[in-house]
């Protein structure tokens, strides 16, 4: 099962979405019997691309917050002691 193939949300594989619905628009009958099989693959590789590339910037984001919150707490720490 794939996420809603909705280019805003998946730039990075907006190619290969095309091409899966072209080919399930061409094959109504055959997508069923494996036609699509190969992009599909190939859609489900991206995706897991783009979300490893997603959760490595929400890593680095969160990093980043959290070091800015421990600073803040121990600025706060020393003007109260």
């Amino acid at each position: 099962m794939h996420p809603p193939l909705t280019l805003h949300r998946h730039p990075m594989c907006a190619e290969i979405i095309e091409e899966f619905r072209k080919c399930h628009a061409d094959h109504p009958v055959k997508k069923f019997l494996g036609e699509c099989t190969d992009l599909k693959i190939k859609l489900d590789h991206c995706f897991r691309q783009e979300k490893a590339l997603k959760r490595k910037a929400n890593f680095e984001q969160s990093k980043k917050l959290r070091e800015r919150l421990q600073a803040y707490r121990k600025e706060n720490a020393e003007k109260t002691s």
